[in-house]
């Protein structure tokens, strides 16, 4: 009877057993999940620890420190050169004001001289070379601007201290060609009231016609029809 119980369990026709855990489902999954985050502390650990036993953390941090002070210190530089541009750039206005403003005066200044010049030649000429009592023609220039214009100059004079003043009128006659003939020309203009206490200086710009050549300016003092004093010159 145990031989036959015994050769039924050992053979297929044995029943079927089921094995089952004593432990439940979350208790293993709550387990593993321990083991598992145990496990990744520890290959975190050992990561670390590499990291610091081969220096690599202690390099990355002081690397970073380094390029953290060299950017500060290039955007100082950065600002201070930002600065000088600035400064230089204001200096340069200021000294282009400052040429501008020489180079005003300087202008200033040689149009004062050469009328300081003109006048020295003027009052040079108020000296009396001779003894002629009543008006007379000091000083007659003329000059040909460009072909296109003439500017000329009369200074009158009277010699006598105690003089009356003269009124007359002024006459400036252009002679010269036009296109290959004689040509000449009086200023209407200048035909006008005189009036002259010890000296004066008369001056003008007359307009040319076209291809004229002047060579000769003269200029006529006259009082009513009878003519005071008269000078000439040849333009060359």
């Amino acid at each position: 009877m145990r031989l036959r119980l015994l050769r039924r369990r050992l053979t297929i026709s044995a029943p079927r057993v089921a094995i089952r855990s004593a432990l439940p489902w979350p208790v293993r999954w709550l387990a593993l999940a321990v083991v598992m985050g145990f496990c990744a502390a520890v290959a975190l650990w050992a990561f670390e620890f590499g990291k610091s036993i081969a220096g690599l953390d202690t390099v990355s941090r002081e690397e970073l420190l380094q390029l953290r002070t060299e950017v500060a210190l290039l955007r100082e530089k950065g600002q201070e050169q930002q600065t000088v541009a600035h400064t230089a750039e204001s200096l340069l206005v200021a000294e282009r004001t400052a040429k501008e403003g020489l180079m005003s005066q300087v202008k200033q200044l040689e149009a004062d001289n050469r009328t300081l010049r003109e006048d020295l030649g003027f009052f040079e000429k108020l000296i009396p070379a001779t003894t002629t009592e009543g008006l007379s023609i000091r000083s007659l220039q003329a000059e040909v601007l460009g072909g296109l214009q003439l500017r000329w100059q009369v200074l009158l004079i009277q010699a006598s201290r105690n003089a009356p003043d003269f009124q007359g009128r002024l006459e400036v006659v252009l002679a010269g060609t036009q296109n290959g003939l004689p040509w000449s020309q009086e200023l209407p203009a200048q035909v006008q009231p005189l009036q002259v206490r010890q000296y004066r200086r008369v001056e003008g710009l007359v307009n040319l016609p076209p291809n004229a050549v002047v060579k000769t300016v003269t200029a006529r003092v006259l009082e009513g029809s009878t003519v005071r004093a008269t000078q000439s010159m040849v333009l060359e």
